[in-house]
């Protein structure tokens, strides 16, 4: 398969989502990053979203609530190019009545090469790597060949 190279700018589109259990970490590790996550364009799901952009006192776009198709929409972006970098800070003990939205999202980074990071200890190494406050070319892998044989069927 080809690679090819798309230019993540040093401004990035940053999505952040968090279940219920996890939702007061998230904030916390938020608020800490407030100062480096205000550089960026912030998204995130209807109920995480309020309640960051309550504490932030920051911009966040809203989506809907992840149950009720914001972690969907959160891929429908990444699949179209509008997001650079997840936080899903996710509740690995807690069974979801959306489970399979969240495995589709966490698919649909991977498919696009977009970083995830799923719990505090990774959002930490990824928000304080050089690469976020700097253009980055992702590479991603050429779907053409894919595309062309789904559409032979």
């Amino acid at each position: 398969m080809t690679v090819i190279a798309a230019e993540i700018a040093s401004r990035k589109r940053i999505a952040l989502v968090a279940h219920d259990n996890k939702k007061q970490d998230l904030l916390e590790w938020a608020l800490y990053n407030r100062d480096l996550l205000a550089h960026h364009e912030l998204l995130a799901t209807g109920t995480t979203g309020k309640l960051l952009e309550e504490a932030m006192k920051t911009p966040i776009v809203k989506l809907q609530s992840g149950p009720l198709g914001g972690d969907l929409q959160i891929g429908a972006k990444i699949a179209e190019g509008l997001i650079d970098f997840v936080i899903f800070f996710w509740d690995p003990l807690e069974p979801q009545p959306h489970d399979p939205d969240v495995k589709a999202l966490i698919r649909i980074a991977v498919v696009w090469n977009i970083p995830v990071a799923c719990n505090r200890a990774t959002a930490d190494f990824v928000i304080s790597s050089p690469l976020m406050s700097s253009a980055y070319q992702r590479a991603l892998p050429d779907y053409q060949g894919y595309i062309d044989r789904v559409r032979r069927l």
